[in-house]
């Protein structure tokens, strides 16, 4: 890897087409030619490609290929680890994340410590990227999973006769990585660096892969556990479960977990599973978003800094918050109640009134969800502010991000609605299944496009900049200067044409009078039902993610679809699609929160 050396502004200005790879990327690489101060160049010889232009793209070509092998790899062994019939153990694969989590912190700390020594090594800093709670959210996470590596270490420590070393060593080291990125991202997310360029990109996308080589194992430990959990329904099953993929000569004789602080520490780990998971996938997103940060120059006068201040209760109805909490703790009794009923009941009547409950809750809500996020919509079409069309990696991200983890939830429900549509007979339990698969559609669709439209829409105070002496008018007809101060808050001064000399008085013209009125109203409107929708959806986001988080599996409880496509198969399809459907729920929370804080 070549180290490009950081450059004056004068030539940044001049070179940005080489380095840069933000809103100026594809400038004119002859305007640092010698003629190109010349009025016109009216037979300009053809451009040839600089090789520093072409070493950027080959750079960022090299690290997308260096994350797509990594994850491969990965995926091989994390697949190959959930089978018995498979002589890959898990062993194996904590082996691998180990490695490449000490290559992840030592490419960290090399970061800081060049940044903290070379002062022009980042010019720009972006302001979209990272935002207070986005790294908020990381950091509850990062909290979690420390406690999930607490609980594993515990656990695992106490057969550590009986287990390969690297169970022990793997959740210690992934404390120490969560801590060390953590940081990293906190202080570091808005980058833009211009220096090592290179090594940044791969050890960027080196960090990344790593986190979702993690989030693969996770999420593959959780179904496994599971789905051992839901059809043998032991605790002392799953432990040997355990032990025998933790061995490699496969005998578990005396390592027993009949203590209760080892079956404390067995269902803690499994319980913060979720966290975990949540938080190597918000650590990617933010990494991405520095990896496409890298080099990039950034020009003050397109790319506009947004002051949004997060102020929860203020100019709100209460309406939505309410109502979201309403939804919020219902659905943590009818959580509770199924649990309950499902896992601890062996009455097939039981599990069915569980069931009943579950997509009835879930129906309603959907419902709701639906129609207010088509309410939005509509509120958006009388809607004056302008569109933002200035390039947001952070956006883009958020947007791919959306659509992307919908497909899980998409699939699952179409596997369902073919099931049920189907199979014979047809009783309450499917007429709920099938109402409920084909809201889910509906309602991330509807969320998908309230939320997108709302990202790409300019905040309220570009609204008040492009009229200011139109603020403070509300009501005004007639102006006595002589008699009146009147000041305008952003600009600081009085009305913003001066009078001529002997002239006293200002009168406002009739059609300004009525716009000063009527529109600020309106807008002020608009803008408060926005909130309103923004916080209910929010919070109905954050029920549905801890629902199928933290153990409801109607998938696995209604025998409609297992009978159907069979267990193999349909295993299979939860497993994999389920997880993205988690993630989209956690990502529009947070995607739910920018909009709110816009409006």
């Amino acid at each position: 890897m070549t180290e490009e050396p950081v450059q004056t502004d004068s030539e940044i200005s001049r070179e940005d087409s080489i380095m840069g790879s933000g809103q100026r990327e594809d400038k004119d690489i002859t305007a640092a030619s010698p003629t190109g101060s010349l009025g016109h160049r009216p037979h300009s010889p053809p451009l040839t490609h600089n090789p520093k232009e072409i070493w950027k793209k080959g750079g960022r070509m090299f690290s997308v290929l260096l994350a797509i092998n990594l994850v491969l790899l990965a995926c091989t062994l994390v697949s190959s680890a959930a089978f018995n019939q498979v002589a890959v153990h898990d062993y194996d694969v904590f082996f691998m994340l180990t490695i490449v989590m000490l290559i992840c912190i030592a490419w960290i700390l090399f970061y800081l410590i060049v940044t903290a020594k070379r002062q022009n090594a980042i010019l720009y800093k972006d302001s979209h990227a990272g935002p207070v709670w986005l790294r908020g959210g990381l950091v509850l996470f990062a909290i979690f999973t420390l406690v999930m590596d607490v609980f594993k270490t515990g656990y695992y420590s106490s057969f550590y006769n009986c287990l390969s070393a690297i169970k022990i060593i793997y959740p210690i080291v992934q404390a120490v990585f969560v801590i060390v990125q953590t940081y990293f991202l906190w202080i570091s997310a808005k980058d833009c660096i211009h220096v090592h360029l290179n090594v940044t990109r791969c050890g960027l996308m080196l960090t990344l892969t790593t986190n979702l080589a993690v989030w693969m194992s996770a999420v593959t430990d959780e179904s496994v556990h599971k789905s051992h959990t839901k059809f043998q329904n032991t605790t002392e099953g799953t432990h040997r479960w355990i032990m025998k993929a933790g061995t490699a000569s496969g005998s578990i004789d005396g390592c027993s977990c009949n203590s209760q602080i080892c079956q404390i520490f067995q269902s803690g780990y499994f319980w913060l599973y979720p966290f975990n998971i949540e938080y190597s996938l918000f650590a990617s997103a933010m990494l991405y978003v520095m990896w496409k940060n890298v080099g990039r120059l950034i020009d003050h006068h397109t790319h506009h800094i947004h002051q949004l201040k997060f102020r929860l209760f203020r100019k709100t109805f209460f309406v939505g918050i309410v109502l979201g909490l309403f939804i919020l703790v219902s659905g943590l009794a009818v959580l509770i109640v199924y649990e309950v009923q499902v896992n601890t009941s062996g009455q097939p009547d039981k599990k069915n009134e569980a069931l009943i409950m579950y997509y009835t809750f879930n129906i309603v809500c959907l419902s709701l969800m639906s129609l207010v996020c088509i309410g939005g919509s509509i509120v958006y079409r009388f809607d004056k502010r302008d569109m933002d069309h200035h390039k947001n990696p952070t956006r883009t991200l958020d947007m791919a991000l959306l659509l992307g983890a919908a497909l899980g939830q998409y699939a699952i429900s179409y596997y369902s609605i073919v099931a049920v549509v189907a199979s014979t007979p047809r009783d309450a339990v499917s007429a709920l299944n099938l109402t409920y698969s084909l809201l889910m559609i509906a309602q991330h669709t509807f969320q998908n496009i309230f939320i997108i439209e709302g990202l790409h829409r300019q905040p309220p105070e570009d609204d008040h900049k492009i009229h200011p002496h139109r603020k403070d008018l509300y009501g005004l007809t007639f102006v006595n200067i002589n008699a009146v101060s009147l000041r305008v808050p952003e600009s600081g001064s009085a009305l913003p044409s001066p009078l001529p000399h002997g002239q006293g008085a200002v009168a406002i013209q009739p059609s300004d009078v009525v716009q000063s009125i009527m529109v600020p109203k309106k807008v002020k409107w608009r803008r408060k039902f926005l909130k309103e929708i923004s916080l209910f959806l929010l919070l109905c986001n954050i029920i549905l993610w801890i629902m199928p988080a933290f153990g409801a599996r109607p998938q696995f409880d209604n025998v409609k679809e297992l009978n159907f496509y069979g267990y193999s198969m349909w295993a299979a399809i939860v497993d994999i699609c389920l997880p993205f459907g988690i993630f989209y729920r956690m990502h529009a929370v947070a995607s739910l929160l920018e909009v709110y804080i816009m409006s």
